[in-house]
């Protein structure tokens, strides 16, 4: 089979004169790199178009389904966001109601917005001994759709950002049985179902559409994805609408190059890649058990992703944010993202021995240096509501806000006052307020403010973490204490 990064080498190699977009014209330009500049084109005379895919492009998505266990495949150079707005836009018509995890990435919600969608939310249970939500159940999905007929697909998260795996194929079935379609958000987990002791695809394990960010977890370049499409509830035609809107008119063919180049590895190498991967991060882990205080989530069963290190601080006398920050100033190890409860940090097939050992001993040596819980800086708890608590149906678990009480579309349009976080109370949010990483929502517009919620956001901005949607003042770099919100009337 033909490759788009060898045919664009070779075509680089040429004479051909470029009279053509874009504006380098093929020679290097600034400080950038000359090879990816002479490999850089338009949609030209042999290269396909990916929007109308005749040739190498076309040929490279049937591969793309075909390693996946898809009945279609599209590249996707707008990154998931691109696929997970398609998703959603195809399966949901305008104004009609959607069933979403409330864990979703904010591109979901934004889906929502521009389509008017009604939204019935799952909520993920909670893993209190690691700070993080879980995976939505079968059993979630079932009860949401029995008190809800009225809904038209089914959205979910998995692997989550932390790692955590749903039941795809018992999700998938309860989806069936009503005739509605299941989106896949599996951004995280373009790896899954690629190597023996790995948990399935969501493609193989019955998903109507899958999205998976390749880059995040294969060695591909940022803003590279996929989207594949199963059975008949899906329309082909209104999905390759949507992706017409969604996806650049310019697609980068370096991007696309990417993709092939990553996919093509995973075929000749997957098997010893994958299988050294997942050795190599067993042994971390067993390494690891001997930490008194640090947690961490086992990484080698089918709930929990390999890769997603998720260490916990909560029996530690230190923050996520701080153990991130030594992490990084003392070590020269750059994590994922952290909160106050954990920190997280990836590992993919392209991590060597060195990664391992230099995150293991650093791992060890703090361990070994901090105190116990009731330290100066103890962590405060959080407040979790189990299975029917506060009102809530047993399929709606967490702490978590309010149900929207205004729609998000028509919220999020509305005239909106900016006041203190403590005065917002009661009212109703005008903008998302998102913890960033990983853009999942704290407060979607729409949503009733609580002072839960409310202290919530403040303990996550004192923590030094960065929350997205609204106003801080800072005094010497650190947070102050007064933070500004946008809400609007009800």
């Amino acid at each position: 089979m033909e490759h788009l990064y060898e045919k664009l080498s070779a075509y680089a190699e040429g004479d051909i004169y470029p009279y053509h977009m874009p504006g380098h014209k093929r020679q290097k330009w600034g400080q950038l790199p000359e090879a990816m500049y002479r490999m850089d084109i338009t949609e030209i005379e042999g290269f396909d178009n990916l929007h109308q895919p005749e040739g190498i492009l076309m040929e490279l998505q049937k591969a793309a389904a075909g390693l996946y266990g898809a009945e279609e495949s599209y590249y996707l150079v707008n990154g998931s966001t691109c696929g997970i707005l398609g998703a959603v836009s195809s399966t949901v018509p305008f104004g009609g109601h959607i069933l979403m995890a409330r864990n979703c990435h904010k591109s979901a919600y934004h889906a929502a917005y521009l389509r008017h969608l009604k939204i019935s939310y799952l909520y993920p249970g909670f893993l209190e001994a690691y700070g993080i939500w879980d995976a939505v159940t079968p059993e979630q999905v079932y009860g949401a759709l029995e008190a809800e007929p009225g809904i038209q697909a089914v959205l979910i998260v998995s692997p989550t950002y932390e790692g955590r795996i749903a039941d795809i194929s018992a999700i998938a079935e309860v989806a069936h049985e009503k005739g509605i379609p299941l989106i896949v958000d599996e951004a995280h987990g373009a790896h899954l179902g690629l190597a023996e002791g790995f948990p399935p695809n969501s493609c193989r394990a019955g998903a109507d559409l899958v999205i998976h960010s390749v880059h995040k977890t294969l060695p591909a370049l940022t803003q590279t994805a996929l989207l594949h499409v199963n059975g008949k509830l899906v329309s082909r035609d209104r999905l390759r609408r949507f992706l017409h809107i969604y996806q650049t008119s310019s697609p980068s063919y370096l991007l696309m190059a990417g993709i092939d180049n990553a996919l093509e590895y995973v075929r000749r190498q997957g098997k010893t890649a994958f299988g050294l991967f997942r050795a190599r991060y067993e042994k971390m882990l067993e390494a690891l058990s001997r930490c008194r205080y640090l947690k961490f989530l086992p990484g080698s069963s089918r709930e929990q992703d390999v890769g997603k290190l998720v260490v916990s601080v909560r029996e530690t006398g230190i923050t996520g944010k701080k153990l991130s920050d030594i992490l990084l100033n003392e070590y020269h190890l750059q994590t994922e993202m952290s909160s106050r409860d954990f920190v997280l940090a990836m590992f993919t097939v392209n991590d060597g021995e060195e990664a391992y050992r230099r995150m293991t001993e650093a791992l060890l040596e703090i361990d070994h240096r901090v105190t116990g819980r009731n330290a100066d800086e103890s962590i405060p708890e959080v407040s979790v509501c189990s299975s029917g608590e506060q009102g809530r149906e047993p399929w709606k678990w967490g702490f978590l806000p309010e149900e929207e009480a205004i729609s998000l579309w028509e919220a999020w349009d509305r005239e909106a006052e900016e006041v203190v976080i403590e005065d917002s109370v009661g009212r109703y949010a005008a903008e998302f307020v998102s913890l960033y990483p990983p853009g999942v929502p704290l407060l979607v517009p729409g949503e009733r403010i609580t002072e839960e919620i409310s202290r919530e956001i403040l303990r996550d901005l004192e923590a030094g973490l960065t929350v997205q949607g609204l106003r801080a003042e800072a005094g010497d770099g650190f947070f102050n204490g007064s933070a500004f919100v946008k809400v609007i009337q009800a």
